[in-house]
């Protein structure tokens, strides 16, 4: 689909502002579920349950109210699921290591076939004091950051230095 995709508003299917709803049979019983679609995915970005019509065996129609909600209600869903991602990527932590204070931040590269992980320091000047690449499972934690700055930023078993 094109940005500017044409505008369609059907019963079952409308289309506008970036978005497709699809109102769907509801795999899981009798009922109707809608599937919302950014334009130019090929995947729902969110699936929900869809109101029956007054004849209680069809689906409720689509609207302009209906519709709206349903872009906010998926934008918000895209949004959230894109900070919860970022915040599982990338993580950071200060620590206090001697008398100084060190910032060591593990940023995950999620490729599919070589995951692996940044683990750096960073000085209260931000400086980077050491970067070294680390298994994607490594774990940060308060104690995992405090022995790698106390330890002279050696490599952690398996890192590599870059």
């Amino acid at each position: 689909m094109s940005e500017f995709a044409e505008k369609i508003q059907e019963p079952r299917l409308w289309r506008g502002d970036g978005w497709t709803a699809r109102v769907i049979k509801n795999e899981d019983d009798d009922g109707w579920a809608v599937a919302m679609f950014k334009d130019t995915e090929s995947e729902p970005a969110l699936v929900g349950p869809w109101t029956m019509g007054r004849d209680k065996k069809n689906p409720k129609p689509l609207d302009v109210n209906a519709f709206n909600t349903l872009v906010k209600t998926a934008r918000e869903f895209v949004r959230r699921s894109e900070q919860q991602l970022h915040a599982s990527l990338h993580q950071s932590i200060t620590v206090s290591a001697g008398s100084s204070r060190v910032t060591v931040c593990l940023d995950i590269v999620p490729d599919e076939d070589n995951p692996y992980a940044v683990l750096s320091a960073r000085d209260e000047g931000d400086e980077l004091l050491a970067e070294v690449r680390v298994a994607p499972s490594f774990k940060l934690n308060r104690s995992s950051a405090v022995a790698w700055a106390e330890g002279g930023f050696a490599r952690p078993g398996g890192a590599v230095h870059l």
